[in-house]
């Protein structure tokens, strides 16, 4: 089922999770200032950046991040439901880089465009991780459902294994606030720090890898 956020943005809501997959309160809103704009901030000045978007879903977070970026950028999105194809062809947020994402489908799982590099893996994120090189990522865009919906994805062996792939001065952004989430970034050995407040009572979450 289709919704029209708070931003006059578009996302679905999965039954299968009883979750949207973007905030209510603003989808493309939510994609650009708890995701993209603090990661980005971090890794302004580097002339290559690797970025990790764990569930890719609709492609929002990724094209937030592409929006602001001008340098030569390699996404990796996981996500294990080959129907976020079909939903991605039905919405048309005011992301400029969003045609990339269009461009993607079940048979085309790649696409190359000037300095834009995007890949995505259909499999469960958790088996994926362990695939993925060690010390690799910039950036890691991490948006499954809530730890309520989703809990498997939030733990600290998780985290653990993320914090592996990632590079030292790295971050990883995410929309969550929850205690048992930040304890488990913690615990996984990122320093954890508030993130924007947006739409939501609480902040998001930025976690650093030093």
């Amino acid at each position: 089922m289709k919704i029209i956020t708070q931003d006059n943005s578009e996302t679905f809501f999965n039954k299968k999770f009883n979750e949207s997959y973007k905030s209510n309160t603003g989808a493309v809103q939510e994609a650009f200032e708890k995701f993209a704009k603090p990661a980005f901030e971090f890794v302004k000045n580097k002339k290559e950046i690797n970025v990790l978007d764990f569930c890719f879903g609709l492609g929002y977070t990724t094209s937030a991040f592409l929006d602001l970026a001008n340098c030569k950028i390699s996404v990796t999105g996981i996500d294990n439901d080959d129907n976020i194809f079909d939903l991605i062809k039905q919405v048309n947020p005011e992301f400029k880089k969003y045609k990339l994402i269009k461009k993607l489908n079940k048979n085309n799982l790649t696409v190359f465009e000037g300095n834009i590099h995007i890949k995505i893996i259909l499999d469960d994120a958790v088996k994926v991780i362990d695939s993925l090189p060690e010390n690799f990522f910039d950036v890691v865009l991490f948006d499954p459902f809530s730890p309520k919906a989703c809990p498997e994805l939030w733990t600290g062996e998780v985290f653990k294994r993320i914090f592996a792939l990632m590079k030292s001065g790295s971050i990883l952004t995410t929309y969550s606030c929850a205690r048992v989430v930040r304890e488990n970034l913690k615990m996984a050995g990122f320093i954890v720090k508030d993130g924007p407040l947006v739409g939501r009572r609480g902040p998001s979450t930025i976690a650093e890898k030093k």
